[in-house]
């Protein structure tokens, strides 16, 4: 197992030990002090740890147990024999779904193809020097010298690399073009929000692959009117099927099945991204292919073993009916910064609204506690005082007996014999 002196190990690495060790995510985070999401985050490299606990995970990872080669490559080797699903680690894969909706894909493409794509590479290499990592954006391979000026470049170039294999890879998750092209410009806007983040990233292909996944897959777009109907079906049969079986498939099985059969990671990569354990994304897989060995006739007769060579040339195959191209770079950019200056727009006018009324409800508001009168309550039968009295027989009378008698002074309420 290789260990970093200075800094973290690679994020499958971290993962590898964890799970070596029988601890879950919220072992770990309870160790270390953080939430277990963040634990997860740290191990598909999504973010990395910094300050006290980025030491305080270093130390952790330190005391754990390793894993020796020999112990781990046989563990691979019976994981390979008893899933059928399984692959070596550190082996090249073909990249199916990132092939494109214009070069047609063939079953066989060159594994050399496969790193270029820059969404079938897996991380089980072990943790890479600073100086040897491509420049940010930069499709595998190239060379040093060939860094982009600035932001702008890097983005236009990761987005030229990876927009039309993940608008692809999104219609096959959704079967819809609109919110394909959707989720795709959604993740490169946020990827270039947090542009510093994901250029830093060591995989920034795919952080803005699990974003686009994250926003394709939304339960609230069922609720939308022009999500509830499915676009044109392909024109070849096989494709239809195949397309139907897929899209039949529970959401998490068929994001399982394109990150491993379509992207190609590897098993513990593909549940990383998908943020399961390795063991529940290798039942995903087999639950998953299983249905669509009882869908797709060409997988019917296929073993179990090879059925993922199979699907991988047929998911390469498949040709949409609909135009999966996204919009230039530049415009996906400059709509983000239009979204972000309309946004702090409005939160400044919201905000000087909101000072605007209280500055107004400060000035016409009474400056001191004027007490409101209470109603009047009955006590003993004796109606409140609320103002003149209905006069009754007696006092009709007792008041004309006073107007009558025209004598005046005391000798008035003298009583009189009658």
């Amino acid at each position: 197992m290789t260990r970093s002196v200075e800094g973290l190990p690679a994020p499958n690495e971290r993962r590898r030990l964890r799970e070596a060790a029988e601890l879950t995510h919220d072992e770990v985070a309870a160790a270390v002090g953080v939430t277990a999401n963040t634990v997860r985050s740290w191990e598909s490299g999504r973010t990395a740890p910094r300050g006290r606990k980025r030491e305080a995970y270093t130390k952790f990872l330190a005391g754990l147990p390793a894993l020796p080669d020999a112990l781990e490559a046989e563990a691979g080797a019976e994981a390979g024999a008893a899933d059928p699903v399984a692959v070596a680690a550190g082996a090249p894969v073909l990249v199916a779904v990132t092939a494109g909706a214009e070069g047609g894909g063939t079953g066989t493409p060159d594994a050399s193809a496969a790193p270029a794509a820059g969404t079938g590479t897996g991380t089980t290499a072990g943790p890479a020097e600073p100086a040897a990592e491509p420049p940010a954006g930069a499709p595998a391979g190239a060379p040093a010298e060939a860094t982009p000026g600035g932001p702008a470049e890097s983005f236009d170039a990761l987005y030229a690399h990876a927009a039309g294999d993940l608008a692809r890879q999104t219609y096959l998750l959704t079967g819809r073009r609109t919110l394909a092209l959707e989720a795709v410009e959604r993740a490169f806007t946020q990827a270039w929000g947090r542009w510093p983040e994901v250029a830093s990233d060591p995989d920034p292909v795919g952080w803005v692959r699990a974003a686009a996944y994250e926003y394709a897959l939304s339960p609230w777009h069922r609720f939308r009117r022009a999500h509830r109907h499915a676009d044109r079906p392909p024109a070849e049969p096989a494709d239809r099927i195949l397309l139907d079986a897929l899209l039949a498939l529970p959401a998490a099985h068929r994001r399982t099945v394109l990150l491993y059969d379509g992207v190609g990671l590897d098993l513990p990569d593909t549940a990383a991204e998908t943020e399961a354990s390795t063991p529940t994304a290798g039942l995903r897989l087999l639950h998953a292919h299983a249905d669509l060995a009882d869908r797709v006739p060409e997988l019917a007769d296929v073993p179990p073993e090879n059925q993922s060579a199979v699907l991988r040339a047929l998911l390469a195959a498949l040709r949409p009916a609909v135009a999966l191209d996204p919009r230039p770079a530049a415009a996906v950019r400059g709509g983000g910064e239009w979204r972000t200056r309309l946004l702090t727009r409005a939160t400044l006018g919201l905000t000087a609204v909101i000072a605007a009324s209280t500055a107004y409800t400060a000035v016409t508001a009474p400056r001191q506690y004027e007490p409101v009168e209470a109603p009047g309550q009955s006590v003993s039968g004796v109606p409140p005082l609320s103002g003149p009295q209905q006069p009754t027989d007696r006092s009709r009378q007792l008041r004309d007996k006073l107007l009558a008698d025209p004598d005046a002074g005391p000798a008035r309420i003298s009583p009189k014999a009658e």
